[in-house]
């Protein structure tokens, strides 16, 4: 696999350690039926997921709020490793369709240790206006809860 290098003005970084294995939290990001259980941080939903697992295949969520409005994100999948690493922008459009509105980069690495997996996920940006926005939204926050509600679903998987 690829060594990534973070740039700590443009990327934000989660790492944990969890005990659920590598195949289930593969499967939780993976599989639209489980990824709706657990991305959206409640009490946000996640209420659409389309996943083709390959590069230049469509990765989209639409998020619902609270208050019912719906966030559509839409992108493709850059780079799909099973079981190991899953890398998708919503930079590119499905087919590696460029946009002008793109936000960032996410990178997810699943390590094998004992007891279950290590758990890395990166938000890169282009700019540090980007990274700052979205570390202004909650991203460690977010991205924790959204990993805690991953954990507790694979385990019912």
């Amino acid at each position: 696999m690829t060594a990534y290098k973070t740039d700590p003005n443009l990327d934000l970084v989660l790492e944990r350690e969890i005990d659920v294995p590598p195949e289930l939290v593969w499967r939780a990001w993976t599989e639209p039926q489980h990824l709706m259980k657990w991305f959206t941080p409640a009490p946000w939903k996640t209420v659409e997921c389309e996943i083709d697992l390959r590069p230049g295949g469509i990765f989209r969520t639409v998020m619902r709020s609270p208050e019912g409005q719906d966030m559509t994100n839409l992108g493709c999948c850059l780079e799909v490793v099973e079981k190991r690493k899953l890398v998708f922008t919503d930079a590119l459009l499905p087919g590696f369709r460029p946009r002008d509105d793109g936000f960032f980069t996410a990178i997810v690495l699943i390590d094998p240790i004992k007891g279950g997996s290590k758990y890395t996920a990166w938000a890169i940006h282009k700019d540090e206006a980007g990274k700052k926005t979205h570390e202004e939204m909650g991203f460690h926050s977010g991205w924790g809860t959204a990993l805690d509600q991953l954990v507790a679903h694979a385990k019912t998987m």
